[in-house]
């Protein structure tokens, strides 16, 4: 069975920078784990990277989110350094401009994968948006997030991410019910 693992948005700004948040800091190991675990299994992994240009806040994005983050290029716009290796070796890096990316959706598709995992942030936003988007172009895949890999905005609107996409025939791991 073909396999991929997709890793949302592991970028500094999302963790340590400006959008951070102390939910996000805190799934970094488990993230790095799952990888890992990925890489040792000869799981397929895919990397989503948020890429904005200096332009970002004349955007519709940025005029709704006027916080300059991910912008190309900048410290905070790269894959944090516990996985930047394994992003940069092992990994196909997909960027993308909006939450979530037709380009991995379509290679997913293009590949035929029969399984695919998502973990990452920002759950409410780009993991679920990702997650549907994946859905909508391989509707017979297997699609599933790893809850305990994922962090949101708040807590809040990350369990709602997760109800959402359990309502949408998406697999969710990772929570206290499969521990």
């Amino acid at each position: 069975m073909k396999k991929a693992l997709v890793v949302v948005d592991m970028q500094n700004d999302f963790i340590t920078g400006v959008l951070g948040n102390e939910a996000c800091r805190a799934v970094v190991p488990r993230v790095v784990e799952r990888v890992q675990e990925a890489v040792n299994d000869r799981t397929d992994l895919i990397f989503s990277q948020d890429t904005h240009q200096e332009n970002y806040l004349s955007t519709q994005e940025g005029r709704k989110l006027p916080v300059f983050h991910c912008i190309q290029d900048t410290d905070g716009w790269k894959i944090i350094p516990e996985l930047a290796e394994t992003a940069e070796k092992k990994g196909i890096l997909f960027r993308k401009e909006t939450f979530g990316s037709r380009d991995i959706a379509e290679y997913i598709r293009a590949h035929g994968y029969e399984e695919v995992e998502l973990i990452g942030v920002c759950t409410d936003i780009c993991v679920i948006s990702n997650a549907m988007t994946i859905k909508a172009f391989a509707p017979e895949a297997e699609i599933s997030v790893n809850a305990a890999c994922c962090a949101g905005v708040t807590p809040q609107s990350h369990q709602t991410a997760i109800e959402a996409m359990r309502a949408c025939q998406i697999n969710i791991t990772g929570t206290e019910g499969d521990r």
